[in-house]
């Protein structure tokens, strides 16, 4: 078990927290480092309002814009591996990213935890991995978040925030990204001002393909060649000094190639290998817009949010996955949601003073959402399949679905600062959810009877937060949290009979941490919790249908675990200067480091498919995840610089599924960089899993058409590469 030597770790960070500081070390503040350490004031909107990370009664990892551009991250899961407990269950395919904090995470329809991309809420993760164009950060907000961002916040959120463009003047880069299996990419991108000072405007765009990595014996083609372009523009306006206005207008568009789904038992003897008679292809398009607009007042900010997300998906696959000509499957998805916040908050410098030792900080708001999603799916059976007397082809729609989803939450939280010591904070959002359901699953010819299902349902949900924080120190934080968090019920599109409709989820949370800096060259944090569920939503295979899935209530679960994280400049800022030269010549060394271990289990009333699971552990949560790093950089010149980077990522052990038949045993990726930068030129070299582990990331059960039970999908092999460019 990792718990042993977690819990040392946890130990020596808290006493360095409650050590007491160095005041000349607290004055000297250090140059800005090219990799993941960060500056002692790290801004988040984790918690809606702009905030200091140290001061959060939360679990916070900030990946800020240094560490996306060294590690050349360019989807939400690249920067997940700097945040303990953090898991991306997915696919090669765009649409398939699920993220999984502390165990906690459900299906795409329905996901336990939500990204955020500029204030909206990406309420189908089928749209939530999208290209990090112009994005300046991103926050892995750990723990239900229900108190103030209502539902599916169960495990916690991502919050993406994209870069400000710029007022004052124009900057931009153009850089062209190569690699193996053909990699090919263009990435570019511009921001500056229209009127000094008035009106920005940035735009960006990429473009980029590569070939397949799992190759079909039967034709010699690569089955998951990908390929996509996507865009983005931002118009910034400040019309006075207290306001401002933005909006935000992305889009991309994929064409991809099938999934790189086999046997699990054969894609362990043959990696990368496949044997179908079909290749089929997966398509995705999303729109994005966004306005916002804040004005910053003397004592209130008010700040507002409209959010228009569309996306539509079209895949056709080898649904039996080998060589014979059983089964297809067509699916064609489209959804269409809309967004509105409206926050009041205290201004940033101007809390309550409800006595000269008492301030008062707060926020209200009022979120309104509507959503509509589409599925039209067919599979196609081949004759005598599903039966020895149909001695012809015969279609399934499953399912031809129509979910509409309206939707409110009332929030409000207040934080009362004693003394400038400690901070008690206390909330509280109601939410109310009407769902309507039309669902139909049918054949053709009428070889069976078809099943139709027109329902409504309501879901109405109270859920509370209280929070103590102390500090020690000004830099330093130590903090207790209880909260509740809630995730709605609703309909499967399609799913057995019986099962069409599901019901809420709840979860207790109970955490407690400690979290600080050391005069601008170390920043530590590290956490325990405790979580409880209550009706634990879970994602199914479908028995009857293959690769189709549904939600299912199966009883009580719990996870429990800890957390640490460290980033330092080991460096003395200015070894190795050189007065005389007029620049430095000091080599900067960064370290970083994050751990977590969960302990997910299902509790003694679940029972899953029928199956009691009780004991078991959760589907797709590693024990632990561990990141550790360090990136140098070293001034050849006043305007040349080397820098390398190399980073080890570890997952533990999972199970694939509720029962726990079929795993993925521990494994870990190894990746490194290395390149040169001047004034407005630089060149790298890349390699990402380097001593080319085998891991097969995702799998799930398939019935009688794996000789093994299970499918799956091989992880990234090695890859490696140039990037070159131009920055202004």
């Amino acid at each position: 078990s990792i718990m042993a030597p977690m819990l040392p770790i946890a130990i020596v960070v808290v006493l360095l927290l409650l050590a007491p500081s160095d005041a000349s070390a607290q004055a000297v503040s250090p140059p800005a480092p090219a990799g993941p350490f960060q500056l002692p004031t790290v801004v988040v909107t984790a918690q809606k309002e702009p905030a200091d990370v140290r001061t959060l009664p939360v679990s916070v990892t900030v990946v800020g814009p240094e560490t996306l551009w060294n590690t050349g991250a360019t989807i939400v899961s690249d920067a997940s591996i700097f945040s303990p407990n953090t898991y991306f269950n997915e696919f090669s395919a765009r649409k398939l990213s699920n993220a999984r904090m502390r165990g906690v995470g459900s299906s795409p329809a329905n996901p336990g935890v939500t990204t955020y991309i500029d204030g909206v809420p990406q309420l189908n993760a089928n749209a939530s991995s999208i290209d990090l164009l112009d994005v300046g950060q991103v926050e892995f907000a750990r723990g239900p978040q229900s108190a103030l961002f209502g539902r599916n916040v169960l495990g916690g959120l991502v919050n993406v925030a994209s870069v400000r463009p710029s007022l004052s003047g124009w900057t931009g880069s153009a850089y062209v990204p190569l690699g193996n299996a053909s990699t090919r990419e263009v990435r570019a991108g511009a921001s500056g001002p229209l009127v000094s000072g008035r009106l920005g405007l940035a735009a960006s765009m990429a473009y980029g393909q590569r070939d397949g990595f799992t190759r079909n014996d039967i034709t010699g083609h690569t089955l998951d060649d990908r390929s996509a372009f996507s865009g983005k523009a931002q118009l910034l306006w400040t019309p006075a000094a207290l306001w401002e206005a933005r909006a935000i207008v992305s889009g991309e568009r994929a064409r991809d190639g099938d999934y790189a789904l086999h046997d699990l038992g054969a894609l362990r003897q043959n990696p990368f290998h496949a044997a179908r008679d079909f290749e089929g292809f997966t398509h995705r398009d999303i729109v994005n817009t966004t306005v916002l607009a804040r004005r910053e007042g003397a004592r209130v900010a008010f700040s507002t949010t409209t959010g228009f997300v569309r996306w539509k998906t079209e895949d056709a696959t080898d649904l039996d996955y080998s060589p014979l000509p059983l089964v297809t499957r067509e699916n064609a998805e489209d959804a269409f949601q809309f967004t509105q916040e409206v926050r009041f908050a205290s201004a940033a410098n101007a809390p309550v003073r409800l006595s000269d030792a008492v301030a008062l900080r707060w926020q209200s708001g009022l979120f309104l959402f509507t959503q509509d999603y589409d599925q039209d799916a067919v599979n196609r059976f081949a004759p005598f399949l599903l039966s020895p007397f149909l001695g012809f082809p015969v279609s399934q729609a499953s399912p031809q679905a129509a979910l509409n989803d309206v939707g409110l939450g009332l929030y409000g939280q207040a934080t009362a600062t004693l003394r400038d010591r400690v901070d008690v904070t206390a909330g509280a959002r109601f939410d109310h959810e009407s769902k309507e359901g039309e669902l139909s699953t049918f054949y053709a010819p009428a070889v069976a009877p078809s099943t139709n299902v027109s329902a409504e349902q309501s879901f109405s949900n109270v859920s509370p937060q209280l929070a103590v924080a102390f500090r020690p120190a000004a830099d330093r934080t130590l903090y207790a949290a209880v909260s509740r968090g809630f995730k709605a019920g609703g309909f499967n599109p399609a799913a057995p009979v019986g099962s069409e409709a599901y019901d809420e989820e709840h979860t207790w949370h109970v955490e407690g941490g400690v979290k600080g800096s050391w005069g601008g060259r170390v920043s530590a944090s590290a956490a325990v919790f405790f979580i409880d569920w209550d009706d634990l939503q879970l994602n199914l295979p479908d028995p009857a249908v293959p690769a189709q899935f549904y939600i299912a209530n199966v009883g009580s679960a719990t996870s429990t675990g800890v957390e640490a994280e460290v980033n330092a400049r080991v460096t003395p800022t200015g070894a190795g200067s050189s007065v005389a030269s007029g620049f430095s010549r000091k080599i900067d060394v960064d370290v970083f480091g994050a751990i977590g271990y969960t302990h997910a289990r299902f509790g003694d009333d679940s029972i899953s498919s029928g199956i009691p699971v009780a004991g078991k552990e959760l589907p797709n949560a590693p024990e632990y995840t561990a990141t550790f790093g360090a990136q140098l950089a070293h001034a050849l010149r006043e305007s040349v610089a080397l820098y390398g980077r190399a980073e080890a990522v570890f997952y533990g052990a999972y199970f694939y599924d509720d029962a726990n038949t079929a795993s993925q045993d521990a494994y870990s990726l190894v990746n490194f960089r290395a390149g040169a930068r001047g004034r407005r030129l630089f060149a790298e070299a890349w390699v990402k899993n380097a001593f080319d582990t085998e891991y097969i990331p995702v799998a799930f059960a398939y019935g009688p058409f794996a000789p093994s039970g299970f499918v799956g999908e091989m992880g990234r092999p090695r890859t490696f590469g140039l990037r070159a460019g131009v920055t202004f």
